[in-house]
């Protein structure tokens, strides 16, 4: 996308958009109509096997706040932030349901939060995303993991709703102030947008084993 098409985009924008309030119409995550409305960041990933029996423990960033990743809405493309503590209000429910899955798939599930099997917290960096008990078992588990420890899949995403957000003077970028993710989800993926954030699926080693030692460092890398 070339920097005059992105400033035809801006200008359409601003002479069309009501409020600098309002929230992107048609938004979505690439230039395609039919693109869904997710966020994509690319994540480091890492495997580490729980020494009580197998389980895995997954870890990660599902978005990276503070910075910017290119989204679309019905004018063209445009930056797009997510503000520091923008899950704030929602992360903060007693009935939060938000599964960990894969591809945005709702009936591949690894994990989620009203079975205690996800935990999401932000902190300085983004959303963080822990899985602490994945079973191998699971045929799901089974098809993402040698993907992960290759390298094969390296992404993370997550799907919201915007509650409060707005454009900036200039109508090229829309920083999200607050985001409702209770029934959206946070998914390992192909691709991602943003190019800040991390996610990790590690196998620490049993302290008294120097073999799963080796294996913990050469996972991490």
């Amino acid at each position: 996308m070339t920097a005059t098409s992105r400033a035809a985009a801006a200008a359409a924008r601003a002479q069309h958009v009501r409020q600098r309030a309002d929230r992107p119409s048609q938004r979505r995550c690439a230039e395609h109509a039919a693109s869904r409305a997710v966020a994509r960041v690319p994540a480091s990933i890492e495997l580490r096997e729980k020494g009580d029996g197998g389980l895995l423990e997954f870890a990660g960033y599902a978005t990276v706040y503070e910075r910017g990743y290119e989204m679309w809405d019905m004018w063209g493309p445009y930056t797009e932030i997510v503000s520091a503590e923008a899950g704030a209000e929602s992360l903060a429910r007693g009935d939060l349901d938000v599964p960990l899955v894969l591809g945005h798939d709702q009936l591949r599930r690894l994990a989620r939060t009203t079975t205690g099997t996800l935990e999401l917290v932000e902190d300085d960096s983004g959303l963080s995303v822990r899985a602490p008990s994945l079973d191998p078992a699971d045929h799901d588990v089974a098809y993402i993991v040698p993907k992960l420890r290759a390298g094969l899949i390296d992404e993370m995403s997550f799907a919201f709703r915007i509650t409060a957000g707005q454009w900036s003077p200039d109508y090229t970028e829309y920083r999200i102030s607050k985001y409702d993710i209770h029934r959206g989800d946070v998914a390992i993926v192909g691709y991602g947008a943003n190019p800040a954030t991390e996610a990790a699926l590690r196998a620490p080693a049993a302290p008294s084993s120097r073999a799963r030692a080796l294996l913990e460092i050469a996972l991490a890398r």
